[in-house]
């Protein structure tokens, strides 16, 4: 099986960066992008759609829910977990049906890598051709 592609949009570039390496270390392929613009462009090619987003709620200028519902317009299989720092439920609850899992930050990182494994599981079992997905 592929390594789980996982794109990181957080305007904290040093913990995007950071969680990026941390990820990559661990067999993973992770970018991180530090604005919803940036992550949106790279959605749209071919070279890098991701598994996962782990998007961060509050970002300037595209927050994260307006770039979640950009984000399943274009790929309603890519998987999204949200980041948050702020512990916001009642955002989250709202969009649970959008998203596959939260995780509040600072991030326990085995705790992540094991929603990154289902999420990658679930969005590739939905992927056409794949078994049980649709083809």
């Amino acid at each position: 099986m592929q390594n789980p592609r996982v794109l990181i949009v957080d305007d904290e570039k040093e913990f995007a960066s950071t969680l990026a390496e941390r990820l990559n270390m661990r067999n993973m392929e992770a970018v991180a992008v530090y604005c919803a613009e940036d992550a949106l462009a790279l959605i749209h090619t071919a070279d890098h759609v991701p598994d996962v987003v782990l998007l961060d709620l509050k970002m300037p200028n595209i927050d994260g829910l307006q770039a979640l519902e950009a984000i399943k317009q274009y790929d309603s299989s890519i998987e999204v977990i949200m980041l948050t720092g702020h512990g916001d439920r009642k955002i989250i609850e709202g969009i649970s049906s959008l998203i596959l899992d939260y995780i509040i930050k600072p991030v326990d990182l085995p705790e992540l890598i094991k929603k990154i494994g289902a999420a990658t599981q679930k969005r590739r079992a939905a992927l056409p051709g794949a078994e049980g997905g649709t083809a």
